[in-house]
């Protein structure tokens, strides 16, 4: 990681995100951590140094808008995108509402897609970059 200096974590919360804007912060990484709901990151965000910013991952002006203000705030576009934001229906195929399938495959798949296609239009003019889709716990 010694080249990288800016990370972003995308659906940050207390699991597998906060180890990775731990690591990140550890390594010297400048971190931004986004959410829908940035007040579940303050203590997360205190201990890394990390700047927070209200982000829904499935609506694309509002990822748009994600990057140009970590650039603007971690002073350089990132290095490292991780996205880690899910929605998840539980249940027999047969019982689950298609609403909330939907409302599943837009936060896990069309928002990673969104997040993705910003980072790469941020990275590809540098030539280098990372971007990871963990899906999280789901």
């Amino acid at each position: 990681m010694t080249d990288y200096r800016t990370a972003l974590v995308v659906g940050a919360g207390d699991g597998l995100s906060a180890s990775l804007a731990r690591l990140f912060a550890q390594e010297g990484l400048r971190v931004g951590l986004a959410a829908r709901d940035v007040g579940k990151l303050r203590e997360l965000a205190a201990a890394t140094g990390a700047v927070t910013v209200a982000c829904d991952a499935g609506e694309p002006d509002q990822v748009a808008a994600l990057f140009e203000r970590m650039v603007e705030r971690l002073g350089a576009a990132p290095d490292v995108v991780v996205y880690n934001a899910s929605a998840r229906v539980r249940g027999p195929l047969v019982d689950l509402a298609p609403d909330a399938v939907a409302h599943a495959l837009k936060v896990s798949a069309y928002g990673g897609f969104l997040v993705a296609q910003q980072a790469a239009r941020h990275m590809l003019p540098r030539g280098s970059g990372t971007i990871l889709l963990t899906g999280a716990s789901a």
